[in-house]
């Protein structure tokens, strides 16, 4: 039962960090971060048995995290409010062409980040870009004024049922 509530007590903390590491590094890890995760990774295995190094004891702590993940993404899935906690929200950081430089310093970010985000998805000027969206999940999304431009043709030359 001690393996159980050291895996609990452990989750809840291995999702306080990834929260406060920010979605933004979580999208970019370099090769020194996947290896930071891999040491933290056996750091908590030691924590949450105890050096137990029971087979029973790793399976318990796997066990009880996978249990939470599942629980977690059942209770973010079922009610809306609690997955705007888990799992965060979608932030407008270009709007009609212009940075949003306070959501940029809230979210830990550069202009030139952002910048490098559009180049990659062949934009080569943020003025050309209606809304720029750092998604809930660290990947940049931008939508350029000529496909906001084609949605509205295209629903504009709908016809209309008389």
């Amino acid at each position: 039962m001690e393996t159980v509530v050291r895996a609990t007590i452990m989750f809840g903390f291995i999702w306080l960090v990834m929260r406060a590491i920010g979605r933004k590094e979580l999208s970019g890890l370099t090769s020194f971060d996947l290896i930071l995760l891999i040491t933290m990774g056996d750091l908590i295995q030691q924590g949450v048995t105890q050096q137990d190094t029971s087979v029973t004891a790793a399976m318990l702590a796997v066990a009880t995290m996978a249990l939470l993940v599942v629980g977690t993404s059942y209770v973010s899935f079922r009610w809306s409010r609690v997955s705007r906690v888990t799992e965060g929200l979608s932030v407008v950081i270009v709007r009609d062409g212009r940075i949003q430089r306070e959501l940029l310093r809230i979210e830990r970010l550069t202009e030139d980040e952002v910048k490098e985000a559009a180049r990659e998805q062949g934009i080569a000027d943020l003025r050309d870009v209606t809304v720029g969206i750092l998604e809930s999940d660290g990947r940049f999304s931008f939508i350029k004024r000529s496909e906001v431009d084609r949605q509205q043709q295209t629903t504009d030359e709908e016809p209309r049922a008389t």
